[in-house]
């Protein structure tokens, strides 16, 4: 297929999209204002629920962020007491963090709001129409994210 005059350069479409997740990521998170995380440690609890249990310095690199700042994301998650540490039982030097029950309800209450406030806007804001065309989308983005 070739592009047509008029036709939206891929670098147009880039920033346009860029801008427009960066809005819906920040409206995501003020759906949930009473978890009281902040998005590095939403990240870091959502991460470690995902994955399961992990040394600081392996969710420093998966985080892309230097050991001491996971250190304060993890210590400020253990005092909530929405992580644990546990020694590493392959490496007796260091030790694990894994998500409490506190935090799988925590993160579960947080994603309840996210999805609540997004369908609520689609239903409230698109017709049928407009639903098909955001769904397509969606396979679009998967498409390009696993690139």
């Amino acid at each position: 297929m070739t592009d047509k005059p008029g036709d939206p350069t891929p670098e147009q479409v880039a920033a346009d999209l860029t801008a427009v997740i960066g809005r819906v990521v920040r409206r995501l998170r003020t759906a949930s204002p009473g978890v009281g995380l902040s998005a590095s440690q939403r990240t870091v609890l959502a991460l470690l629920d995902r994955e399961g249990p992990a040394t600081t310095a392996a969710l420093a690199r998966a985080e892309l962020v230097r050991p001491q700042s996971m250190r304060m994301t993890v210590g400020a998650l253990e005092s909530m007491e929405l992580i644990e540490r546990a020694p590493d039982p392959n490496d007796g030097r260091q030790s694990v963090v894994s998500v409490t029950d506190k935090g799988r309800r925590t993160l579960t209450e947080a994603r309840a709001a996210k999805h609540g406030w997004l369908s609520g806007a689609i239903a409230d804001g698109l017709d049928a129409d407009e639903r098909r065309q955001l769904a397509d989308a969606a396979k679009l983005l998967e498409r390009l994210v696993q690139q």
